[in-house]
């Protein structure tokens, strides 16, 4: 597989009011064609740096950052590639069909059909309505659709995205979810920060953990998940709750969180009491696994 971005260990230190922050301290992690890479962790995590450095904003940091085997401190690689800030910067007074023609321009790209094709992506964001429209006069939810489809109008090979779910409504998500799943199906690569891992459960292939601008891991959801499922969600039916630590779903049903080894036993009294099963389900998720990692990882 080609690798459609490289880190080496790299590191990036700051240098501020006589005080000194490592952002990066020796990250190594590569994205190949067709792959979803999800960069996860807490504010201040080193995410944002990140995509600096990858980019060129940051270039005077240790290391090597290769996109598509192209220095990053090279312009000519970047490009085909195209990046989504968290709180898109687009010109209020333009048109999004303005504001997609603008991005053929600037990437050198002509097309005899250059508008079809423009409102083929508004279109496909579910804002071809408001095509001609101001972008001052879009709701946040849609600046967010118009700033995804004015990155993918120039079909880059390497789609960055800094949270590219926010101020979505969930018909937003699931339609943006499903744009880029199509786009990974036909090759395409995307590297994207989140801070809900539950946008990352769903769309990445691999992930990587960062905190305090360490890479703490980098696996697949659901190998790190399988490792760690040892705790359970219980759900049952009874006319009151058994011992231990409860939430009351609705009346006579209720969850319970346990250790494996406490299942046995737990089902046994379930029985007993004359309840009902409803559902056992691994209590496990990648926010969960993440705060046991830092946790891990704090000083005793």
């Amino acid at each position: 597989m080609t690798s459609a971005l490289e880190f080496h260990s790299v590191s990036k230190t700051f240098h501020s009011r006589g005080k000194t922050v490592q952002a990066l301290r020796g990250v190594s992690f590569d994205v190949t064609e067709g792959e979803v890479f999800g960069f996860v962790g807490p504010n201040g995590a080193g995410k944002s740096t990140t995509i600096k450095v990858m980019l060129d904003v940051i270039n005077d940091y240790e290391g090597e950052v290769r996109l598509y085997g192209v220095s990053a401190r090279e312009a000519a690689s970047r490009r085909g590639v195209a990046y989504v800030p968290e709180s898109p910067a687009l010109y209020e007074q333009f048109t999004p069909l303005e504001i997609l023609r603008m991005a053929l321009d600037m990437y050198d790209i002509r097309r005899a059909d250059a508008e079809a094709w423009c409102m083929q992506w508004l279109e496909r964001f579910s804002v071809a309505q408001n095509a001609k429209r101001r972008i001052r006069e879009l709701s946040k939810g849609n600046v967010q659709r118009v700033a995804l489809a004015h990155a993918l109008v120039v079909e880059p090979r390497l789609l960055v995205l800094d949270e590219p779910l926010s101020g979505l409504d969930p018909v937003g998500r699931k339609d943006v979810v499903d744009i880029l799943a199509d786009y990974k199906r036909d090759g395409g690569a995307i590297f994207f920060t989140s801070h809900v891992l539950h946008d990352v459960e769903r769309i990445a292939d691999r992930f990587g953990f960062i905190h305090q601008g360490e890479l703490l891991t980098t696996r697949s959801p659901r190998d790190l998940v399988s490792e760690r499922a040892d705790r359970f969600i219980i759900r049952y039916q009874a006319n009151a709750p058994l011992d231990g630590e409860h939430a009351a779903i609705r009346d006579g049903e209720y969850e319970q969180e346990l250790d494996e080894p406490a299942l046995p036993a737990f089902l046994s009294r379930l029985q007993t009491a004359g309840g009902r099963l409803v559902t056992v389900k691994p209590a496990v998720s990648l926010e969960t696994v993440f705060f046991k990692i830092l946790e891990e990882r704090r000083p005793a």
